[in-house]
Protein backbone atom coordinates (compact mmCIF):
# COMPACT_ATOMS: atom_id res chain seq x y z
CA UNK A 1 0.00 0.00 0.00
CA UNK A 2 1.04 3.36 -1.34
CA UNK A 3 1.85 5.79 1.84
CA UNK A 4 -0.62 8.20 -0.33
CA UNK A 5 -3.07 5.43 0.71
CA UNK A 6 -2.56 4.89 3.87
CA UNK A 7 -2.93 8.53 4.79
CA UNK A 8 -5.88 8.86 2.92
CA UNK A 9 -7.04 5.84 4.87
CA UNK A 10 -6.35 6.91 8.31
CA UNK A 11 -8.51 9.93 7.15
CA UNK A 12 -11.85 9.63 8.74
CA UNK A 13 -15.37 12.23 8.73
CA UNK A 14 -15.86 13.12 11.74
CA UNK A 15 -17.70 16.64 13.25
CA UNK A 16 -15.21 19.04 13.02
CA UNK A 17 -13.98 21.02 15.95
CA UNK A 18 -14.22 24.54 15.50
CA UNK A 19 -17.29 26.71 15.18
CA UNK A 20 -17.05 29.93 12.82
CA UNK A 21 -16.91 33.32 14.08
CA UNK A 22 -20.12 34.45 16.05
CA UNK A 23 -20.65 37.84 13.66
CA UNK A 24 -21.73 35.03 10.74
CA UNK A 25 -25.40 35.48 12.89
CA UNK A 26 -25.45 38.94 12.32
CA UNK A 27 -24.22 38.72 8.72
CA UNK A 28 -26.60 35.51 7.97
CA UNK A 29 -29.20 37.57 9.67
CA UNK A 30 -28.36 40.66 7.43
CA UNK A 31 -28.45 38.88 4.05
CA UNK A 32 -31.42 37.58 4.68
CA UNK A 33 -33.34 40.38 6.07
CA UNK A 34 -32.45 42.23 2.26
CA UNK A 35 -33.87 39.26 0.46
CA UNK A 36 -37.18 39.33 3.13
CA UNK A 37 -37.71 43.19 3.07
CA UNK A 38 -37.73 42.68 -0.82
CA UNK A 39 -39.52 39.95 -1.14
CA UNK A 40 -42.38 41.67 1.29
CA UNK A 41 -42.21 44.84 -0.11
CA UNK A 42 -43.03 43.95 -3.82
CA UNK A 43 -45.91 41.79 -2.19
CA UNK A 44 -47.20 45.03 -0.09
CA UNK A 45 -46.56 47.59 -3.14
CA UNK A 46 -48.90 45.14 -5.70
CA UNK A 47 -51.73 44.41 -2.79
CA UNK A 48 -51.73 47.96 -1.71
CA UNK A 49 -51.58 49.90 -5.34
CA UNK A 50 -53.98 46.93 -6.80
CA UNK A 51 -57.86 48.03 -7.05
CA UNK A 52 -58.59 44.36 -6.49
CA UNK A 53 -55.59 42.39 -6.25
CA UNK A 54 -55.85 38.38 -6.12
CA UNK A 55 -56.33 36.76 -3.24
CA UNK A 56 -53.33 34.55 -3.49
CA UNK A 57 -51.16 37.71 -3.30
CA UNK A 58 -53.03 38.87 -0.05
CA UNK A 59 -52.61 35.50 1.65
CA UNK A 60 -48.84 35.52 0.41
CA UNK A 61 -48.07 38.30 1.86
CA UNK A 62 -49.47 37.41 5.25
CA UNK A 63 -47.38 34.29 4.72
CA UNK A 64 -44.17 36.33 4.06
CA UNK A 65 -44.69 38.68 6.91
CA UNK A 66 -44.98 35.50 9.36
CA UNK A 67 -42.55 33.15 8.28
CA UNK A 68 -39.87 35.81 7.40
CA UNK A 69 -39.33 36.79 10.97
CA UNK A 70 -38.92 33.29 12.27
CA UNK A 71 -36.55 32.19 9.68
CA UNK A 72 -34.66 35.74 10.48
CA UNK A 73 -34.95 34.19 14.19
CA UNK A 74 -34.47 29.91 13.32
CA UNK A 75 -31.94 30.38 10.38
CA UNK A 76 -29.02 32.40 11.64
CA UNK A 77 -29.05 30.38 14.98
CA UNK A 78 -29.14 27.17 13.67
CA UNK A 79 -26.66 27.93 11.10
CA UNK A 80 -24.32 28.94 13.41
CA UNK A 81 -24.74 25.58 15.49
CA UNK A 82 -24.11 23.47 12.22
CA UNK A 83 -21.27 25.11 10.75
CA UNK A 84 -18.02 23.80 12.01
CA UNK A 85 -13.87 23.56 10.41
CA UNK A 86 -11.24 22.00 11.14
CA UNK A 87 -7.82 21.41 10.07
CA UNK A 88 -5.12 19.01 11.19
CA UNK A 89 -1.80 17.64 9.58
CA UNK A 90 -4.05 14.86 8.11
CA UNK A 91 -6.86 16.70 6.58
CA UNK A 92 -9.84 19.66 6.24
CA UNK A 93 -13.05 18.88 7.56
CA UNK A 94 -16.06 21.26 6.96
CA UNK A 95 -19.54 20.81 8.17
CA UNK A 96 -22.44 23.54 6.68
CA UNK A 97 -25.61 24.13 6.06
CA UNK A 98 -29.20 24.29 8.36
CA UNK A 99 -31.88 22.70 6.26
CA UNK A 100 -29.67 20.47 3.89
CA UNK A 101 -26.23 20.09 6.25
CA UNK A 102 -23.18 18.94 4.40
CA UNK A 103 -19.91 17.12 5.94
CA UNK A 104 -16.37 17.39 3.69
CA UNK A 105 -13.23 16.20 4.39
CA UNK A 106 -10.70 16.69 1.96
CA UNK A 107 -6.66 15.08 2.77
CA UNK A 108 -4.08 17.89 2.75
CA UNK A 109 -2.29 16.28 -0.07
CA UNK A 110 -5.09 16.90 -2.34
CA UNK A 111 -4.98 20.39 -1.94
CA UNK A 112 -4.18 22.28 -5.28
CA UNK A 113 -5.17 25.94 -4.11
CA UNK A 114 -6.65 27.95 -0.86
CA UNK A 115 -8.50 31.13 -1.36
CA UNK A 116 -9.85 33.92 0.35
CA UNK A 117 -13.24 36.03 -0.19
CA UNK A 118 -15.10 38.63 1.03
CA UNK A 119 -18.21 39.86 -0.26
CA UNK A 120 -18.98 43.59 0.49
CA UNK A 121 -21.71 42.21 3.36
CA UNK A 122 -18.72 40.22 4.70
CA UNK A 123 -16.31 43.32 5.00
CA UNK A 124 -18.48 44.92 6.65
CA UNK A 125 -18.61 42.04 9.59
CA UNK A 126 -15.51 41.57 9.29
CA UNK A 127 -15.96 38.19 8.13
CA UNK A 128 -14.55 35.87 5.35
CA UNK A 129 -14.94 32.77 3.61
CA UNK A 130 -12.14 30.26 2.42
CA UNK A 131 -12.46 27.77 -0.55
CA UNK A 132 -9.97 24.56 -0.25
CA UNK A 133 -9.82 23.27 -4.23
CA UNK A 134 -9.00 20.01 -4.66
CA UNK A 135 -8.66 17.18 -7.31
CA UNK A 136 -12.41 15.95 -5.70
CA UNK A 137 -15.62 16.09 -8.17
CA UNK A 138 -17.09 17.11 -5.42
CA UNK A 139 -15.67 20.53 -5.66
CA UNK A 140 -14.50 23.11 -3.31
CA UNK A 141 -14.53 22.95 0.34
CA UNK A 142 -15.72 26.28 1.69
CA UNK A 143 -14.89 27.81 5.25
CA UNK A 144 -18.00 30.69 5.40
CA UNK A 145 -18.17 33.30 8.62
CA UNK A 146 -14.27 33.32 9.67
CA UNK A 147 -12.85 36.48 11.34
CA UNK A 148 -11.23 37.80 8.72
CA UNK A 149 -8.01 37.61 10.82
CA UNK A 150 -8.52 33.87 11.85
CA UNK A 151 -9.35 33.19 8.03
CA UNK A 152 -5.99 34.89 6.54
CA UNK A 153 -4.03 32.57 9.58
CA UNK A 154 -5.59 29.54 8.28
CA UNK A 155 -4.72 30.36 4.74
CA UNK A 156 -1.07 30.57 5.61
CA UNK A 157 -0.96 27.65 7.68
CA UNK A 158 -2.86 25.63 5.20
CA UNK A 159 -0.51 26.68 2.25
CA UNK A 160 2.17 25.81 5.09
CA UNK A 161 1.07 22.27 5.15
CA UNK A 162 0.23 21.69 2.03
CA UNK A 163 3.95 22.91 1.15
CA UNK A 164 5.08 20.52 3.16
CA UNK A 165 2.60 17.55 1.92
CA UNK A 166 4.15 14.45 0.09
CA UNK A 167 1.65 13.88 -2.88
CA UNK A 168 0.89 15.40 -5.98
CA UNK A 169 -2.09 16.64 -5.03
CA UNK A 170 -4.71 14.71 -8.26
Amino acid sequence: MSEHTTNTAAVRLRPPAHRVSRRAIGYWTAMASISWIVVIGILTAIVVTSDDPPAFLTVALVVACVVGPLHLIVMPQWRYRVHRWEVTGEAVYTQSGWLKQEWRIAPISRIQTVDIERDPGEQLFRLAKITVTTASAAGPLRISGLAHDRALELADELTKTTQAARGDAT
